[in-house]
């Protein structure tokens, strides 16, 4: 007879010769189950976008800053794939080149306002509640402008319009979302041991944020500063749209699109279709990366 207070597992026995626990088979994902939900298609649309526009000198079949004037608005054909604008300047040749002023502009706007406001938003998380307080006012204060407006002010501090001014432009105009949201992260991470140890052994604050803030909500923020390089394209477009970008001289897909005026009273659609289109599937591509990064962050558990 079975003692009654011996544990569960002492009241049976598993008898046989050879026997063994039963365990499911465990099933291996296919291909198309591990692709699933990822952004592939716009992922390799995107690069090879970018591929394109790095090597531009080896896709483009004309001098994108030459003048054809026997070839004035001239619709796509087998020399000119994508037609020609009012100045007669290859249009197929300046997707590329002109695609690479823009996604400089999209990185360098975007790292501007990773740099502001990861710093800004790590100093008012870190401060006390009134100092914080003061530092959210006056970041939503400065947010609450439209940030066209902030732009056009800001850019008439600038006599000559070029690819770094325009980007330092946009950037130091678009970092308060930035530093909203590296705040809130911040406010959630400040007191653990690590981040209190570090202090109290007597690091600095850029040593904390660098060794213990930064590393631990960098994912958390990457489709932030994915997005933000689309948001600092669209800006620039609409500068340009408006007149108020770059020079036409300085080849953009911003500047293609100031030329949508004349385009419309011509009708060279092609001036107009053509750089918007390359436009936006590149800032979809860009959203859509963002958002798979978003559901990343958002999927995995917290650590805290």
């Amino acid at each position: 007879m079975v003692n009654q207070t011996d544990n569960n597992t002492d009241l049976f026995a598993v008898v046989g010769a050879g026997y063994r626990i039963y365990e499911p088979p465990k099933r291996k994902r296919t291909f198309r189950e591990k692709l699933k939900g990822k952004p592939i298609f716009s992922a390799v649309i995107l690069l090879l976008i970018v591929l394109g526009c790095v090597f531009a000198p080896i896709f483009a079949n004309h001098d994108p800053a030459g003048f054809y004037l026997d070839s004035l608005n001239i619709a796509p054909n087998s020399e000119f794939y994508f037609g020609t604008d009012s100045l007669g300047r290859d249009l197929y040749s300046i997707m590329f080149y002109g695609g690479r002023t823009s996604l400089t502009i999209g990185i360098l706007g975007a790292a501007i306002i990773a740099v502001i406001g990861t710093i800004y938003g790590c100093i008012s998380g870190t401060l006390p509640d009134r100092a914080d307080s003061v530092l959210m006012r006056i970041a939503e204060a400065c947010g609450s402008i439209p940030t066209l407006l902030l732009v056009l002010i800001l850019s008439a501090l600038f006599t000559g319009k070029n690819v770094i001014t325009l980007s330092f432009v946009i950037g130091v105009t678009g970092w308060f979302g930035m530093a909203r949201i590296v705040r809130s992260e911040v406010r959630q991470i400040r007191n653990c041991e690590y981040v209190l140890y570090a202090r109290c052994t007597g690091g600095k604050f850029l040593y904390v944020m660098w060794r213990h803030l930064i590393p631990n909500f960098l994912s958390a923020v990457m489709f932030v500063v994915v997005s933000n390089v689309s948001s600092c394209i669209t800006m620039e477009s609409t500068l340009s749209f408006l007149g108020l970008g770059l020079p036409v001289d300085i080849l953009s897909w911003g500047s293609m699109l100031s030329l949508a005026n004349r385009a419309l009273i011509m009708n060279t659609w092609w001036v107009i279709i053509i750089p918007g289109l390359f436009l936006v599937v590149t800032l979809m591509c860009i959203t859509n990366v963002g958002n798979f990064l978003r559901k990343e962050t958002n999927r995995k558990p917290s650590n805290l």
